[in-house]
């Protein structure tokens, strides 16, 4: 998707910020529609094609978190959290909420439009009818035919990696929660067992991975959960 096509909404109550945001995106090539509230933001959504959604978590009429939960009943654009929340409890909650990524208040032009970048990506790879096959350098994954070679030759992997890494595949490019992997994975009721997803990053990595020291591809979001990097 061009910039010049992508429609991006704000939902900030903080006027200085908005204004900011907006400057900032205008400036950048994108189309930009705002609001101050949740109740504008859910309208603004459901009457424009929006592409991206920025919200901030401390709206005046309601948590951004019920707004984001809200959208993800309807549609599947990014969502990207702005908000000065630093817990990483809350992060989880807006990862788990269905955000694509949180961008933590103050931030740079730089680092807004790179979050960008990257949630286009992601879109754009996810809208791509029939894609099953997914990149990592010489690594290929074919979520079709449940396979994973490197140059042509065949990984190994258990059943347990296999889902873990396809689930991470799945939502490539971006964070998927520990307790969403647990979960889907390893079943209800195994969200406090970490430790065992931390045994099976290790063994995947050291799969995937021309070097795991450090990775490059199967990475840590501190706190929070792992991201798989895959080519464009």
């Amino acid at each position: 998707m061009s910039r010049d096509a992508c429609t991006v909404l704000v939902v900030e109550d903080d006027p200085a910020i908005r204004s900011m945001l907006v400057g900032a995106l205008t400036a950048g090539g994108y189309q930009v529609h705002e609001a101050d509230c949740a109740a504008k933001g859910e309208t603004l959504a459901g009457n424009r094609r929006i592409d991206v959604f920025l919200i901030d978590l401390g709206l005046p009429d309601r948590d951004g978190l019920e707004l984001i939960r809200g959208l993800r009943r309807w549609t599947q654009r990014p969502v990207i959290v702005l908000s000065g929340r630093t817990q990483e409890s809350e992060k989880v909650e807006a990862l788990d909420s269905g955000a694509d990524d949180y961008l933590i208040k103050p931030f740079g032009v730089a680092e807004l439009h790179a979050r960008l970048r990257v949630a286009l990506r992601h879109a754009a790879q996810t809208s791509q009818a029939g894609r099953t096959s997914l990149r990592l350098g010489a690594v290929v994954i074919d979520l079709s035919a449940k396979t994973v070679t490197r140059d042509g030759e065949a990984i190994r992997l258990t059943g347990t990696q296999w889902r873990l890494l396809a689930l991470l595949a799945k939502h490539a490019n971006r964070v998927v929660t520990t307790r969403q992997l647990l979960q889907e994975v390893w079943g209800p009721g195994q969200s406090e067992h970490a430790h065992y997803l931390r045994v099976y990053i290790h063994q995947l990595r050291r799969r995937l991975e021309p070097d795991a020291n450090p990775p490059t591809r199967l990475l840590t979001e501190t706190g929070v959960g792992y991201r798989l990097v895959v080519d464009d």
